[in-house]
């Protein structure tokens, strides 16, 4: 019995679409399905932050407390910095719409001249997270730790935050980093802290102006709470060390998951970017060479451009999620 083989009208695979439904290409379409992926992964991440995040609404840290510096500027600037990497960021964006426009005109000068700014504009972003990143791990005003993981800060009569450098007594007390040849073998430091916690609990006690503030958030002020004197002193009373700066066990920013999803949210956007930048590089010098001027099109171009502003989208929805909630 022979097989009767339905076909499309005028021979085509697929009716309607053809052997390029929706006019693209096998290598769009491919790059369209590793997006879409993409996107349920970060989405996953997001929402897991989400869940965890209002879970502890009433103590999570303030965005606007804690990236609140500029490069090579003191002050509090609270998410200027931040604003300005997503301004470059989107911008890239905007420079790789005009290098995909530019490639279906074959126009290979102006390619090469919007895609080389999306390479700087990809370069700035990723250096500015590296900064971010070492800022974020070295830490600013340093904070103590309680007995039962919670952390305390101190502030000022302003209420802004003040380093413990500033007002820690002048003891000098000497200590010896803490590692596995030294002290308890399974505990080891990561580095000392610029005070002690006898020069804190000194300090706090000769300066009557500085105040001290729990994890605790009003709901209604969305400010921390700043304890009485009597207060703060039952709670540096069970204070068991000092804490500068962050890492995966403990921050000076507030809940240790704070800074767990910090680091893989934006790490894992951080290694896109990179990605990013290496693909438009390696496209980049294809076009400088006329690699595509010779194919009669720029549809690599097109390809990169779309995981490039999948990449730009993700990361409002990051700066939103993380640092604007």
């Amino acid at each position: 019995m022979e097989a009767i083989v339905a076909e499309s009208p005028k021979g085509k695979t697929w009716s309607g679409g053809g052997n390029r439904p929706f006019g693209s290409s096998y290598g769009k379409m491919m790059m369209w399905f590793f997006i879409m992926s993409d996107a349920l992964t970060f989405l996953g991440f997001l929402g897991a932050y989400g869940f965890i995040r209002f879970s502890f609404i009433d103590s999570w840290p303030i965005a606007d407390q804690v990236f609140t510096h500029i490069p090579f500027v003191h002050g509090d600037y609270p998410m200027y910095y931040v604003a300005f990497m997503t301004f470059i960021l989107i911008f890239s964006s905007v420079t790789m719409v005009l290098a995909v426009d530019a490639g279906k005109h074959l126009q290979q000068g102006k390619v090469v001249l919007y895609m080389g700014l999306t390479i700087i504009g990809g370069l700035i972003f990723l250096g500015s997270q590296a900064w971010e990143w070492k800022t974020f791990i070295n830490g600013s005003y340093g904070a103590v730790a309680l007995y039962d993981g919670k952390i305390v800060q101190f502030v000022d009569e302003t209420g802004h935050q003040v380093s413990l450098e500033s007002f820690a007594g002048d003891s000098h007390s000497e200590r010896i980093q803490q590692t596995k040849s030294k002290g308890i073998w399974f505990q080891q430091e990561a580095g000392l802290p610029p005070v002690t916690l006898e020069q804190v609990k000194e300090g706090f006690a000769s300066h009557p102006e500085i105040s001290l503030r729990t994890e605790l958030i009003n709901l209604d002020t969305k400010e921390k709470t700043i304890v009485s004197r009597e207060e703060a002193d039952k709670f540096l009373s069970q204070a068991t060390h000092v804490v500068q700066g962050a890492n995966l066990k403990e921050n000076e920013y507030g809940k240790t998951l704070f800074a767990d999803l910090f680091f893989f949210i934006t790490g894992f956007h951080g290694f896109h970017v990179f990605s990013g930048i290496l693909i438009n590089i390696i496209i980049f010098i294809n076009v400088i060479l006329g690699t595509y001027q010779r194919r009669g099109h720029y549809e690599m171009v097109e390809k990169v451009g779309l995981y490039w502003h999948f990449v730009d989208l993700v990361w409002v929805f990051v700066f939103t999620f993380f640092y604007l909630i």
